[in-house]
């Protein structure tokens, strides 16, 4: 069994987590505290690539959850799924970041860093043989963007060649929960093999739009990241023909080392009230998951071009033959809005499981029988990338805010550097996109 350690990071990434293991929990018939009866071996097996089975049965997730401001994880820990969760692996402080990459990092982050470090290895002593982490953090926040930063530089040597993969938060072009963003998402180092970006804004358009939530909240924003994260790590938890691991994501998505910044999106995402009404067929999903109002993050693809997709599909396709889905992602490629570098003769992975999505009791979003997930590289996910440059620019010309981070123990200097990295990403991703014309009507 090929282990993954999950890190929980920051307000966002413990509330996006614990909303991923309770939608864990649905889909392996796993009761609140973490107790299953009647399961098949073969469904143990895969199950405990992210759980461990305690001798009495019950199954626990191999999760880190860390923040600093105590209110959001004791919410889990006096909740319903207070019995799931080891607590020794749950690690609070007494004062928050305060929204400052610089206290997450230096002063306040290096009083706890040596405790998580060592809640972290004793979740990898546990394993057999450990693939890899997903790390779940906002770019924004304190804790998010500075510990989680820390904290993956003391143990990636232990880590060697294992995947690091992350799902994060990334700030939103005109929504913002705090003024300091763009400096805490240009301070923080990608030290990570994939990132998969998502924003706010993006998500909770999809909810309003796709979902009728007139206004929907941090609750619907979460189940919904949820989802996308649990069809993502389907294939490590259900038997599949065509199942996808960790190495293989990162194998088929990094053409190039400092290129990975996958885009979510994901079909169908229907309203229960529109579900009696709306066909969803092999072609119609795949079409959908193309469409930039499917996307995590904002950003327009078809001013890009795609470098990579993998695409993964759940339920009752497996049922009826893969030429559905080979048709359908031929039908993509002689798209005259959809373009794709020329020196990429496929550009598609597949991945397939027969486990259907499931959904919570009480959410807008109606079940389906078949859902489709794409994450795609396009040089289209630049245009966050300097949106969020010019925000940093404007305030860091006036030096505005400036002082809070050096009096934390950061040097100016590093504002340069970090900067002057992101722009290095913004101009390899530019190289990219000029070597092929996406004017081209000969073009994919």
């Amino acid at each position: 069994m090929r282990e993954v350690i999950s890190l929980h990071v920051g307000q966002a990434g413990v509330q996006i987590g614990s909303t991923c293991w309770e939608l864990y929990l649905m889909e392996h018939g796993l009761t609140s505290d973490g107790y299953q009866l009647n399961a098949a071996d073969d469904e143990k097996s895969n199950m405990l690539s992210l759980f461990s089975e305690t001798s009495k049965g019950h199954y626990v997730p191999r999760s880190l959850f860390v923040d600093f401001e105590p209110t959001v994880i004791d919410t889990i820990r006096q909740g319903e799924f207070k019995k799931l969760y080891n607590p020794e692996f749950m690690v609070t402080g007494k004062e928050d970041s305060s929204d400052n990459y610089a206290r997450g990092y230096y002063s306040i982050g290096r009083s706890h860093i040596e405790n998580a470090e060592s809640k972290y290895r004793r979740l990898a002593e546990n394993c057999d043989s450990l693939q890899g982490i997903l790390l779940f953090r906002s770019y924004g926040g304190g804790t998010g963007s500075g510990f989680s930063s820390l904290l993956v530089e003391r143990i990636q040597d232990s880590l060697g060649k294992k995947c690091k993969l992350e799902f994060a938060i990334y700030p939103s072009p005109a929504v913002s929960t705090s003024i300091v963003e763009p400096y805490n998402s240009i301070l923080t180092p990608h030290l990570n093999d994939v990132c998969f970006m998502m924003d706010n804004e993006a998500v909770f358009d999809l909810c309003r739009e796709k979902l009728d939530v007139e206004w929907p909240n941090y609750y619907n924003l979460n189940r919904l990241v949820a989802q996308a994260v649990s069809s993502f790590t389907g294939s490590l938890r259900f038997d599949g023909s065509l199942n996808v691991d960790l190495n293989e994501f990162q194998t088929n998505l990094v053409p190039f080392p400092s290129v990975r910044f996958p885009i979510v999106s994901m079909a169908p995402l229907i309203s229960k009230e529109r579900i009696a009404h709306t066909s969803y067929n092999t072609s119609q999903v795949v079409s959908e998951v193309f469409e930039e109002k499917s996307q995590f993050v904002k950003c327009n693809v078809k001013q890009g071009l795609y470098m990579s997709c993998c695409l993964l599909f759940r339920g009752d396709f497996e049922q009826g033959s893969s030429s559905d889905i080979n048709k359908a992602i031929t039908n993509i490629k002689t798209r005259k809005d959809t373009h794709f570098v020329d020196w990429m003769p496929t550009g598609f992975k597949v991945g397939l499981n027969s486990n259907k999505p499931r959904v919570f009791p009480d959410d807008d979003m109606a079940e389906v029988s078949r859902s489709c997930v794409m994450l795609s590289n396009s040089t289209a996910v630049q245009q966050p990338w300097q949106r969020l440059i010019e925000k940093f620019q404007r305030m860091f010309r006036k030096r505005a805010f400036v002082h809070w981070y050096v009096g934390e123990g950061l040097e100016e200097s590093e504002f340069d550097v970090a900067l002057g990295s992101i722009q290095d990403l913004i101009q390899e991703y530019e190289e990219l996109t000029s070597e092929g014309n996406i004017d081209d009507e000969d073009s994919y």
